[in-house]
């Protein structure tokens, strides 16, 4: 335990984050108010190192701070499994997941739970529970899919919509089978060794890039192909085309607040903060968020603030 947990803190240090930095915006209650048994309450917050967790990291804090508890920033964490352990060591205390991931990852499965979103929500939820000790509150509307995309012009010009077009177009052409992916969905389960069992790609090329410099390369012709989220506010700014994954590689991401269960026992009112926020979320509305951040460039802490603000949930000075 002392190991993973000096290993995350060099990870944070490294990553030019403060360990145990307090939320850097004044909040004040709204529709979400005060708890006086959440006063003075340490509630550490984590997030991934992408755009959408991010923001998702900061919408959680400043519920929680409007209802009363004293929140750590520990958000920008680098990729699924640091957080995901921070989240069980208990360096940080809430964190967003994804149905899919928590699935795949980790719980070790290797298909997708057949039925949709509540039925992969029900089995991820009830798995984490028995196996992790972990809680998946009520899940969100938002769901952030993994697809392939590739220019608007490259779609029309080979007839792309769906993944199976472009199997189908790859087997004829394997010299255009050239992928931009991050490098954790190269590898991860629920990623592109998915989209190969499914959709059977000829022997491909990969190159590994960031997920936020994805979408240009592919706008740029670096590849013919890259991986995106579906919420991601640069496929239209790059003019990508999103192809649909027709046969259901993928399986269902739905964000929800995850906390362990023996903290969740001890301070039940975070719930009511999370989970109303959670329930405000869509995809169009993530879309624009994760526009204004990384095409607008602005900074994803006020982004998200603006927001909770717009929709009553806290005020400000």
């Amino acid at each position: 335990m002392r190991k993973l947990a000096l290993v995350l803190v060099l990870c944070l240090a490294g990553c030019g984050l403060d360990v145990n930095s307090a939320l850097p915006y004044k909040v004040l209650p709204g529709s979400i108010k005060p708890d006086p048994s959440l006063q003075g309450v340490e509630i550490t917050v984590g997030s991934k190192d992408f755009t959408e967790n991010i923001l998702l990291g900061y919408l959680a804090e400043m519920a929680l701070s409007a209802a009363g508890a004293d929140v750590i920033d520990l958000t920008d964490l680098k990729g699924s499994q640091t957080a995901r352990q921070a989240l069980l060591n208990g360096e940080i205390d809430v964190v967003w997941e994804y149905t899919g991931t928590g699935w795949i990852n980790y719980q070790g499965n290797e298909l997708p739970v057949p039925g949709g979103e509540q039925a992969q929500y029900d089995a991820t939820k009830k798995a984490d529970l028995e196996e992790f000790g972990v809680e998946w509150l009520a899940y969100s509307p938002l769901n952030d899919q993994y697809a392939f995309a590739v220019t608007e012009a490259y779609g029309e010009q080979h007839g792309l919509r769906t993944t199976s077009d472009l199997a189908a177009f790859l087997a004829q052409n394997p010299g255009e089978a050239v992928f931009c992916l991050e490098t954790e969905f190269t590898s991860r389960q629920d990623g592109f060794p998915a989209a190969q069992r499914t959709y059977g790609f000829p022997a491909t090329e990969v190159k590994n890039f960031g997920i936020g410099t994805i979408y240009s390369a592919v706008a740029s012709g670096t590849c013919p192909i890259g991986e995106v989220f579906t919420t991601d506010g640069r496929i239209a700014a790059q003019e990508l085309r999103v192809l649909e994954d027709d046969k259901k590689a993928f399986p269902q991401y739905n964000v929800a607040p995850t906390v362990r269960a023996e903290f969740l026992a001890r301070y039940p009112q975070i719930r009511g903060p999370l989970e109303e926020v959670g329930a405000a979320l869509t995809n169009e509305q993530m879309i624009e968020l994760c526009r204004q951040v990384d095409v607008e460039g602005e900074d994803a802490g006020e982004v998200a603030r603006d927001w909770m603000v717009s929709k009553g949930f806290i005020t400000t000075d």
